[in-house]
């Protein structure tokens, strides 16, 4: 990809909102050059290819949009290679991954957490309360999801920080231009955050805890005896996957929700007023400016869609994001209603696919957005700062956001 391809697929990343509605009104799928692949714009299609994974395999689904170079490559064989996760399998191999998640992640566990949630919010909070002001991102909306999904796995605290930000570059290194020697750097902050994993998944395995890590220890590799290889390559790139869904997703939600709510400040007074709209607001914003805009899959059959035949091997772009703005199911679907009656979106995807973390991250949004409407009433955004959303489909989110009270 040359220089203007990356420009013009980093506008499309930052703002895909206009093209997702030229492709809902066009006739047939939509060929964007910029990701190579048959957009899925409209809710009806969206759904449709979701629910035939037979037809949709999600092998490709995190396919990058760019390659690290050869330096950076080699800095990466002395980690861990990259094994199928649940993101990127299909049928068995989909379930026997998924398994272990639906038990880890299931409401009773969730609700587990939850005071641990809270009390991670309301300390970060009150870390700057006392300031006037905070760069949202940075102070809060980066640590607690971290926070969170490292008490679910199993890390140590003081292990936390060197996770999230080995998992970021790993989101960075992937879907970003970087020129080489940045490449190499983030290679080994990868490489370091794989290493670290691999320790946790031979400690669980000699000393197993009640944490995902155990469990997904017990799940992968039956029996007593040492972890082979093979069992350690394929548990760390299920935790390292688990781990970057758990917390870069939260994180961009929460950036998101609390940027428009604060554009709109009607909404945002609404809320302070009337907190029992709180869990209504939180699916609202979901839906608004769905985290994951989408996923990949590719046919394994020749197959139509919206009337456009795709050969076998074709890849589309499932939009989460345009369906979700698609007015034949979400009425005056571009404005963000906090009072919008419930209508089921796909911001968490749909069909088997759809995300098992969905409770956690809706948990977490819960919990700031009741601990910031009543503890800093006055919030706003800083005027005097752009905000600029992060080039990204994957993890949609302020690249920063400025806020004063």
């Amino acid at each position: 990809m040359d220089e203007r391809q990356h420009d013009r697929l980093d506008a499309l990343q930052r703002d895909p909102y206009p093209l997702y509605a030229r492709a809902r009104r066009a006739e047939g799928l939509t060929f964007v050059p910029e990701l190579g692949s048959w957009l899925v714009a409209r809710d009806a299609d969206v759904r449709e290819v979701l629910l035939r994974a037979d037809a949709f395999s999600s092998e490709g689904a995190l396919r990058p949009d760019t390659m690290p170079g050869p330096a950076a490559l080699a800095v990466l064989a002395r980690g861990f290679g990259r094994r199928p996760t649940v993101v990127s399998t299909d049928g068995p191999a989909h379930a026997r991954h998924r398994a272990p998640l639906n038990r880890g992640l299931s409401a009773a566990r969730v609700a587990a957490l939850v005071p641990y949630a809270t009390e991670c919010a309301t300390a970060l909070l009150e870390g700057f309360a006392d300031d006037g002001r905070t760069e949202l991102m940075e102070s809060y909306a980066r640590r607690l999801p971290g926070a969170v999904v490292g008490r679910l796995i199993g890390l140590d605290p003081a292990d936390v920080p060197l996770a999230v930000h080995g998992g970021y570059r790993a989101e960075e290194l992937l879907f970003r231009p970087l020129p080489e020697a940045e490449q190499i750097r983030a290679a080994e902050d990868v490489v370091a955050l794989q290493h670290l994993l691999d320790t946790y998944v031979r400690a669980r395995r000699s000393s197993p805890r009640d944490d995902l890590c155990s469990a997904l220890v017990a799940a992968y590799a039956e029996g007593t005896g040492e972890l082979t290889l093979d069992q350690r390559h394929e548990l760390v790139s299920n935790l390292q996957n688990l781990l970057i869904a758990g917390h870069l997703t939260t994180t961009a939600l929460i950036g998101t929700t609390l940027l428009h709510l604060l554009r709109d400040r009607a909404q945002w007074e609404l809320l302070r007023a009337k907190p029992e709209l709180i869990p209504g607001a939180v699916e609202e914003a979901a839906r608004f400016d769905a985290p994951v805009q989408g996923f990949r899959r590719t046919t394994t059959c020749p197959v139509t869609v919206a009337g456009t035949e795709l050969e076998q091997g074709a890849s589309v772009f499932v939009a989460y994001g345009s369906a979700n703005r698609d007015g034949e199911r979400h009425p005056d679907p571009d404005a963000f209603d906090a009072t919008r009656p419930p209508v089921r979106h796909v911001a968490f995807g749909h069909g088997a696919h759809g995300c098992p973390g969905s409770l956690l991250a809706r948990e977490q949004l819960r919990i700031t957005l009741e601990l910031f409407t009543r503890r800093l009433p006055g919030l706003r955004l800083d005027e005097g700062e752009r905000v600029e959303m992060l080039p990204t489909l994957i993890h949609r989110s302020p690249a920063r956001l400025p806020l004063l009270w």
